[in-house]
């Protein structure tokens, strides 16, 4: 420590928590988490504590960088580690367990199902390997109606029941989701549903925290009758359950989500208000001050309202890292020392990373933490700024330093985002946010004293609604990103910064280049006379993307169940989006079956096809029938349809499109659904039709496709399928994929490789596996291989 001015100690910059070195403690967990696979446990163990004896005992900033470097490292691989290890073992997948535990979180209530996160009791009566653990469960109409669900399944209560589990596993397609990643950062060691044909007996009732905040939740609802209470409730819950995908869209558009949802400024506005609440008690009780004096005071009070009220928004990263903040700021108070925000920041950074470095996989963790730097950085004498000029310049200085994340995290920019901020941040922050805050406060202290605030707060919400979806219908307020690769941030960050340097500073104009690699980057299309085909990983579907030099081409779009899961709107068109299609320009719908056109309705609302194909009968409106020897050719590539001929029965399998893609360099068959006769009569019909380098198995891979004539007869090099994990029709089928092997061929299955690319170029043909292309130390197949390796050598 050194002496500041009038005596008053404060922090070097050299201390063990300096803002260079909680940096580097930061760059060393995310340097672990970018890794394939981590380093054996005894490495890391070893690097840990040679990285902690140096980052706190060095005498240099050349030797404690380091140091922190390498402790942020093996710190981070030893709880990825540990926290792989207790996902669901492969051998314990897909077996009934009887389980007793406690609903945690608040449950998500559909029209037919139940979605809950479940945590397990630590009981002799549970298995071992799931004591304490985390689940997330779902209950499928498990008492006929929603309402009847939502009154049964409540936050905090007990239950004991038999569910189906299985490891956490994603699909694993282009773009930014990535759910295998998300059950990680949140300890999920599995996920399945609760078996409604066995016993089931609730143990305890509705109890905590979780079960007042959904108690508080259904008040809201009940105070404000306008549909805005959706908005309230998230505003002064955090509980985000009923705002429906149309709404985040609608946010997204307009930049507003990070204010939608508590955000560390909610919980700053709270911890102020039990600060002068605080200061003013120790005004009108002076003899309080002789037993602790009142700044002292006023700070402890601010960090009880703002631990309550983290509590009280579930513990959403952002509030967590503005408690930590505020707990350092009030410590430094008690210790009377002076502290910058600069510090603060450091020590709430360092504090995370060593309690929880899987936050690091969060967006949430590093948009609140730049936008904190950033504006640290460019503003730091925040006392010094007039209110306006401060504003403009702090939203100017958050909009351009966050966009790079923004664009990496969620591959989008909000073009209307600084302008809806504008209006938002001052009348949302100023107004609509205290007014939900002092409700759910009002509420606290008495059942029912919380309406007025609240609904005084939908309707000054309602106010400023219009102007926001009004920005959001806008055809350029969002403007989606490719995929780019993994340079693009870096660059875009030292851009950034360059243009936030202090007037005078010359070239910023060259700034905007180092941004051209994220915002508009190489989209690798096929060159002339050359195809792409993309088999995206759906699940227990097809849907598979063709693209030539300036056209694309949907055939299929993916399952779709009525009233839930859609992989047309939650895969197939955020996919499109990042392999950058910016419009299709022609839809095949192989034929009606759910797993094949569910997702039809999605995508045509984002890309609305100007050409439609479908089998004669099947009732896709607006298509024209795919008759056999019917084609068109774009760019040097030929596409035909092989099936059905004229006058074919609709009969829903048989009746699929088969597709011919020809190229220069190779062609590929798309099979739809067809069966072995089907395969039979192309076969006959058009022997040299049905030669391709790549094909597409028909029906997922099922024993009543892929004859073993039809097979040999394509001389294909590579037999590709799309099937789910697991699923419980056992695509591809052992024989099926033995008879394309046994023909030359390389059977490559979503189900273990995700999405699929196949190149029909000069070079020849070219697979890759989205899995094998982007390794991720918590990829699901990998640890499957693993397991049954060493199952394969104990045998």
């Amino acid at each position: 420590m050194s002496a500041g001015s009038g005596g008053v100690p404060r922090l070097r910059r050299t201390s063990p928590f300096a803002l260079p070195l909680a940096a580097a403690l930061v760059a060393g967990a995310t340097l672990a988490l970018q890794l394939p696979a981590l380093p054996a446990a005894g490495w890391l163990v070893a690097g840990l504590l040679a990285g902690i004896a140096a980052w706190l005992l060095g005498r240099r900033l050349a030797v404690r960088v380091p140091g922190a470097l390498l402790a942020g490292f093996a710190l981070c691989g030893l709880h990825t580690a540990w926290a792989l290890s207790l996902q669901l073992p492969v051998e314990h997948e897909r077996s009934d367990v009887v389980l007793t535990g406690r609903v945690v979180g608040l449950p998500e209530h559909d029209d037919d199902r139940t979605r809950f996160l479940f945590r397990v009791a630590r009981s002799e009566s549970v298995p071992e390997h799931l004591r304490g653990r985390r689940l997330r469960l779902a209950w499928y109409d498990g008492w006929g109606d929603e309402e009847s669900r939502r009154g049964e399944i409540e936050a905090g209560s007990e239950w004991g029941f038999t569910v189906r589990l299985r490891a956490p596993r994603g699909l694993r397609n282009p773009g930014w989701f990535d759910g295998e990643k998300q059950a990680l950062a949140r300890r999920i060691s599995a996920i399945g549903y609760v078996r409604d044909a066995e016993p089931v007996e609730r143990l305890g009732g509705a109890g905590g925290m979780d079960a007042w905040r959904d108690r508080v939740a259904g008040r809201i609802d009940a105070a404000v009758a306008s549909d805005s209470s959706r908005y309230v409730r998230a505003l002064a819950l955090g509980d985000t359950r009923e705002l429906a995908e149309a709404d985040w869209e609608a946010l997204r558009a307009t930049g507003l989500t990070h204010l939608i949802a508590i955000s560390g400024f909610h919980v700053g506005l709270v911890a102020g208000f039990f600060a002068l609440l605080g200061a003013g008690v120790w005004r009108l009780l002076p003899g309080l001050g002789r037993w602790l004096p009142r700044p002292q005071a006023a700070a402890i009070v601010a960090l009880g309202g703002a631990l309550f009220y983290a509590a009280v928004a579930g513990w959403e990263l952002p509030t967590v890292r503005t408690v930590l903040m505020i707990g350092v700021v009030v410590v430094a108070r008690l210790a009377r020392r002076s502290l910058r925000v600069a510090d603060s920041l450091a020590l709430a950074a360092v504090a995370v990373t060593l309690v929880d470095p899987l936050s690091l996989l969060t967006a949430g963790f590093w948009l609140s933490f730049a936008g904190v730097a950033w504006l640290v950085w460019c503003l730091p004498r925040v006392d010094e700024q007039r209110l306006v000029p401060g504003f403009l310049t702090a939203q100017w200085v958050a909009t351009l330093g966050l966009l790079p994340l923004t664009a990496v995290l969620f591959g989008q920019a909000s073009l209307a985002g600084p302008l809806a901020n504008l209006v938002a941040i001052p009348w949302w922050s100023l107004v609509v946010v205290p007014l939900s805050l002092l409700g759910t406060g009002l509420e606290a202290l008495q059942a029912g004293w919380g309406g007025w605030a609240w609904r005084l707060a939908a309707w000054c919400f309602d106010l400023s609604w219009p102007l926001f979806g009004w920005l959001a219908e806008s055809r350029f307020s969002l403007w989606w990103l490719p995929e780019a690769r993994w340079f693009a941030l870096p660059l875009a960050l030292a851009g950034a910064f360059w243009l936030l340097l202090p007037r005078g500073v010359p070239g910023k104009w060259l700034a905007a280049l180092l941004w051209l690699p994220l915002l508009w980057p190489d989209r690798e299309l096929p060159g002339h006379g050359e195809a792409e085909l993309v088999v995206l990983d759906v699940g227990q579907g097809l849907s598979v993307l063709v693209r030539t030099a300036r056209h694309a081409y949907l055939y299929d779009m993916g399952p779709a169940v009525p009233d839930g899961y859609d992989a047309g709107e939650r895969v197939v068109v955020p996919a499109l989006l990042a392999l950058g299609v910016r419009r299709l320009h022609g839809a095949i719908v192989s034929h009606s079956d759910a797993d094949h056109a569910g997702g039809l309705g999605a995508v045509m609302r984002r890309f609305p096809a100007s050409a439609r194909f479908a089998p004669h009968g099947s009732g896709i409106e607006d298509a024209a029938p795919c008759l056999a020897g019917s084609g068109w050719e774009v760019d040097g590539v030929a596409f035909r349809f092989l099936h059905p001929t004229m006058h074919f029965p609709y009969i829903r399998n048989e009746a699929s499109c088969v597709l011919r893609v020809e190229t220069a360099h190779g062609a590929a068959l798309l099979m739809g659904d067809v069966g072995e006769i089907i395969e039979r009569e192309m076969m006959r019909r058009e022997p040299e039709a049905v030669r391709a380098d790549v094909v597409l198995a028909g029906h997922h891979g099922s024993r009543t496709s892929s004859d073993p004539g039809f097979v040999n007869a394509t001389g294909a090099g590579h037999a590709l399928v799309s099937a789910g994990y697991g699923n419980r029709f056992g695509h591809p089928h052992e024989q099926v994929a033995y008879r394309w092997t046994r023909a030359g061929a390389d059977v490559l299955s979503t189900a273990t490789g995700g999405a699929l690319r196949v190149r029909l170029a000069q070079g020849g043909t070219a697979v890759g596996q989205r899995r094998l292309a982007h390794p991720r130390l918590w990829d699901a197949q990998r640890r499957l291989a693993a397991a049954e390796i060493i199952e394969d050598r104990q045998r």
